[in-house]
């Protein structure tokens, strides 16, 4: 998309791309998702997700895929849930809250680095019973072996890689803890977003191919067992087909 005017007076949205114009209703699922990406692309220079907490810890997501990653994790429900990246650890306590409501499963964090002030607000919420902190990198053996040992023999596992985000390092994670995953659930390789905003502040020019989209492209070229599989919505009585999403192409999903 090169071009876009929304003319809320007429509700038309008109869609500019390689020279031709194109008019959309703007109920329509083509206006939405035109409009959506231009609302991507100002939220990313604004740092909206940089202004959420989730019971009072920064949680630096979109919060559309907060929620549809709690149906994914409410259809899997998954016995531990694996998060590489804790930064403030909001997602810790979000997926952890998850656990409590469902009455099932705990969560494991790991960071190359866990700041102490992180690690005492994680440590002293009200939710820390369901969270265990491994400190180290995410692709060290060493690390990888302890994550295997909090999984008891039979344990279902979903994991949600949000590290470091070139291409390498999401592969090598990809390629870590595929075989923590059973058949039905997935390794979500989120911020994928970077490939479409490259070139806006705050980037690297480099993104149009070195992010985490690409890693789970080339992890599934060459593991059969694997998809890239957009998750249904749970429900759906709108013209909305397709999620608004800084993780486009996230859901890996264990097929076989």
């Amino acid at each position: 998309m090169d071009d876009l005017h929304v003319d809320l007076k007429r509700g038309e949205v008109r869609v500019g791309e390689a020279g031709t114009t194109k008019t959309y209703p703007i109920g329509s699922p083509e206006a939405f998702e035109a409009i959506s990406a231009a609302w991507l692309r100002s939220g990313w220079d604004a740092k909206y997700v940089y202004s959420f907490t989730w019971l009072g810890r920064p949680i630096i997501q979109l919060p559309e895929d907060l929620l549809r990653l709690q149906e994914v994790i409410f259809s899997t429900k998954p016995d531990v849930i694996i998060e590489t990246g804790v930064a403030h650890g909001g997602g810790l306590i979000f997926y952890a809250s998850l656990c409590k409501a469902m009455g099932k499963g705990r969560v494991v964090g790991v960071d190359i680095e866990i700041r102490p002030h992180n690690r005492k607000a994680i440590e002293e919420h009200p939710l820390a019973s369901y969270i265990t902190l491994i400190e180290g990198s995410s692709i060290d053996a060493n690390v990888v072996k302890q994550v295997r040992e909090r999984l008891a023999p039979g344990e279902r596992a979903l994991v949600t890689l949000d590290s470091a985000h070139d291409k390498a390092h999401v592969l090598a994670e990809l390629e870590a803890y595929a075989s923590l995953i059973d058949v039905g659930s997935y390794i979500v390789a989120m911020d994928g977003i970077m490939e479409v905003v490259a070139g806006a502040p705050r980037t690297s020019p480099d993104w149009s191919w070195n992010n985490p989209r690409q890693a789970a492209l080339a992890f599934v070229a060459k593991n059969p067992d694997f998809e890239i599989q957009e998750p249904p919505f749970a429900f759906n009585e709108g013209a909305v087909r397709s999620r608004i999403t800084y993780w486009p192409g996230a859901f890996v999903k264990r097929v076989r």
